[in-house]
């Protein structure tokens, strides 16, 4: 709640470097809406990928780690969990997917941060969703488990439900003022952390929390990108970061700006990554359109698509039906029959000079 103060907010002076990386962040923000409406079942395969690493990494962020083999039959296929890892690693799957299915009805509330973080624990019955008992220090511990140095002591086990309440106020007010969002989200995130509400799981409902505030205001390249495998890859400048952000926290003195670089550094990196895999996968499937169309192009005479798949190897019945179906619909084809017996032919309007 500390970053979040109007006096705090008001003191921050953003220099021009900053400012060309919030205006780029808005220009990906229009370009991933390009490549949505463009290819939606392409972004797809994107999605599902998404889905995986950002389970992975995030808790293996904090040791949680499943046995070879099982992950992807934990997040993608249900698979009951076996033990606690593959337990907290199927809460995460489900706060993922609640995240990915009802952002746009999940308002930033005290309800929702506990929801989440029920969800998180929901297979380790009566661990989830209740605020912190205990003094629970951010310590460094040497390779023998003895702690070596405290690193930021959070929020008193007493003081938590007001400090996540005042939290909640201060980032409705930014709202209302209409702050920039890349300014307030991250520093929301901050105050989340050095709070540290939960007696376990914080960092995990930390990012889904920038999840779904990102996705509150349009910044959606985490369904596609995992922001968690982009934090994990960079995990020493994420601690050091949150490090030189806290400190002074308590006083309303910290300095923010290693922190919200670090934010806006990781979401440039997704984007830079979902442009490229976006990319490609545009140019892949125009390249077989263009393929499909040209093969239409050269047939006299009714065809079927058995036809077509000789023509263009490499390309699935799915998508050669797919473009069938728009070139029906745009008049410069025609089918007759149904089934495996229909044939296709150029429409007489169509026909060569």
């Amino acid at each position: 709640m500390k970053s979040l103060d109007p006096a705090f907010l008001d003191g921050l002076t953003l220099t021009p470097s900053h400012g060309s990386t919030l205006r780029a962040l808005g220009e990906h923000r229009g370009e991933q809406e390009l490549f949505r409406r463009q290819t939606p079942e392409a972004l797809e395969a994107l999605r599902t990928v998404a889905m995986v690493e950002s389970t992975e990494s995030s808790n293996r962020l904090e040791g949680v780690i499943a046995a070879p083999g099982r992950l992807r039959d934990v997040v993608l296929r249900d698979a009951a969990p076996a033990d606690r890892s593959e337990q907290e690693i199927a809460g995460y799957r489900d706060a993922l997917a609640l995240i990915h299915g009802s952002a746009d009805h999940m308002a930033f509330s005290v309800n929702v941060i506990q929801q989440l973080h029920g969800t998180l624990y929901r297979y380790e019955p009566g661990s989830g969703g209740r605020w912190k008992a205990t003094q629970n220090d951010i310590v460094e511990r040497a390779p023998d488990g003895l702690i070596t140095r405290i690193r930021f002591r959070p929020v008193s086990p007493v003081a938590t439900p007001d400090a996540m309440q005042k939290l909640i106020t201060l980032w409705d007010q930014a709202v209302d003022r209409q702050r920039e969002p890349l300014l307030v989200i991250p520093l929301a995130i901050l105050d989340f952390l050095c709070i540290h509400p939960f007696a376990d799981g914080n960092g995990r409902t930390a990012r889904l929390l920038s999840l779904l505030l990102l996705y509150r205001f349009g910044y959606t390249v985490g369904r596609y990108i995992s922001l968690e495998r982009v934090i994990e890859d960079s995990r020493d400048t994420y601690y050091e970061a949150l490090e030189a952000s806290s400190e002074g926290w308590h006083a309303g003195r910290h300095d923010p700006f290693p922190w919200l670089e670090y934010f806006w550094g990781t979401l440039l990196r997704a984007y830079g990554e979902f442009r490229e895999r976006a990319g490609r996968l545009m140019t892949a499937r125009g390249a077989k359109t263009a393929l499909v169309e040209a093969a239409v192009e050269r047939r006299v005479g009714p065809f079927a698509i058995s036809e077509l798949e000789n023509d263009c190897p490499g390309v699935s019945r799915d998508m050669i039906r797919h473009v069938l179906r728009r070139l029906r619909d745009e008049g410069r084809v025609q089918v007759r029959g149904r089934g495996r017996g229909a044939s296709w032919e150029v429409t007489a309007h169509q026909g060569r000079t």
